[in-house]
């Protein structure tokens, strides 16, 4: 049984940000792919699951980086699930350079969505898929939630675009971390680096969704929430930040 998943890779420019690192949302696409693939093997990957209209969708995720790579070098994404918890199934990320040193590592917490009404199924036969790695050693605790921080708000609109949307007809979990990057501006993001990102999805946002932001900024903590027209909330996204290495 496929009980892990590995996948390394050399970063490219595209990956990277302008300052030649491994770009926050890229990370996240590699976690999303990693994370298919393995589903794929393990029996219950998009392919299979769509058949039942069933896709999955990331719920939360929390992600720590103790170094950015940079453009050209090797990285290893060493990935696996937990047991089910509920309607969660958890799943671990472990990145490592060429030389075998751990770089970050994330926690995330997926859900299982029925593509036509779009509500959370219960894990069903699917959970029975999910290899039991109770021996496993967990990088890290599951995905905290996004706490209250205080301070001046900055406020601006989000509307989607088309390149913001994936096959499940949503904003893709990735996108959100660009708009992170985005929110906190250029002149932020060349002097500091996230060291931190905790994200909370709460609720989808479709294509015809607008989306009103509000960043909070206080040292080098920040918090990035989306509200939808009816006032319910979208997303929150919490974490530190540190001098860029």
């Amino acid at each position: 049984m496929h009980n892990t998943f590995d996948e390394t890779f050399t970063l490219k420019t595209r990956d990277c940000d302008l300052m030649g690192k491994w770009r926050p949302s890229a990370i996240l696409e590699s976690m999303q792919e990693a994370a298919g693939m393995h589903s794929m093997l393990l029996g219950c990957g998009r392919d299979e699951l769509i058949k039942n209209n069933i896709v999955w969708v990331l719920s939360r995720c929390e992600l720590h980086m103790d170094r950015y790579p940079s453009v050209g070098e090797k990285i290893t994404v060493h990935t696996f699930p937990t047991p089910t918890r509920i309607c969660f199934f958890p799943r671990y990320f472990i990145f490592t350079d060429e030389h075998g040193e751990m770089i970050g590592k994330a926690g995330s917490l997926w859900l299982l969505l029925d593509i036509h009404t779009r509500r959370m199924l219960p894990p069903g036969d699917v959970g029975k898929l999910i290899p039991d790695n109770k021996d496993l050693s967990i990088p890290m605790n599951l995905p905290a939630t996004v706490g209250n921080l205080q301070g001046e708000e900055f406020v601006t609109e989000y509307i989607p675009v088309y390149t913001d949307l994936d096959v499940n007809g949503h904003v893709n979990n990735t996108r959100y971390a660009d708009m992170l990057c985005n929110a906190l501006g250029i002149s932020l993001m060349t002097e500091y680096e996230l060291e931190r990102i905790i994200l909370n999805y709460n609720r989808e946002i479709l294509p015809d969704h607008k989306v009103t932001l509000h960043r909070i900024l206080r040292g080098t903590e920040y918090r990035l929430s989306g509200r939808l027209d009816d006032d319910g909330s979208a997303f929150e996204i919490g974490g530190t930040l540190r001098k860029r290495q």
